[in-house]
């Protein structure tokens, strides 16, 4: 896989995270537990293929088969945190709707 494949396929799998943390707090607000929990689990799904090909491209750097630095690659890195730090606040926001709800039902 070359360097724009490798920063393609990053982004991907960190949007496809990304895009089921924020499916999580839609299931979360409309008081679908169960659906939003399943989403967290595609989003960790999704980010542990991110990462795994985060760690190949450190490995790489380390043992001297590093890639360019390039702006798609940082781009690419950029796409992982942002959906690390969804898939957090996702998680977060789940509990608080599932609190909410459950006080206004009870």
């Amino acid at each position: 896989m070359n360097s724009l494949e490798k920063a393609m396929s990053l982004i991907a799998s960190a949007g496809d995270s990304k895009s089921h943390s924020m499916e999580a707090i839609a299931c979360a607000k409309e008081g679908r537990f169960e659906d939003a929990h399943a989403c967290i689990e595609r989003a960790r799904h999704a980010m542990i293929s991110a990462h795994d090909q985060q760690t190949d491209l450190i490995r790489g750097e380390v043992e001297g088969r590093g890639e360019a630095v390039t702006l798609l690659m940082v781009h690419a890195q950029d796409h992982l945190n942002g959906a690390l730090l969804m898939r957090e606040m996702a998680e977060e926001f789940v509990v608080l709707y599932q609190t909410l709800i459950g006080k206004e039902g009870g």
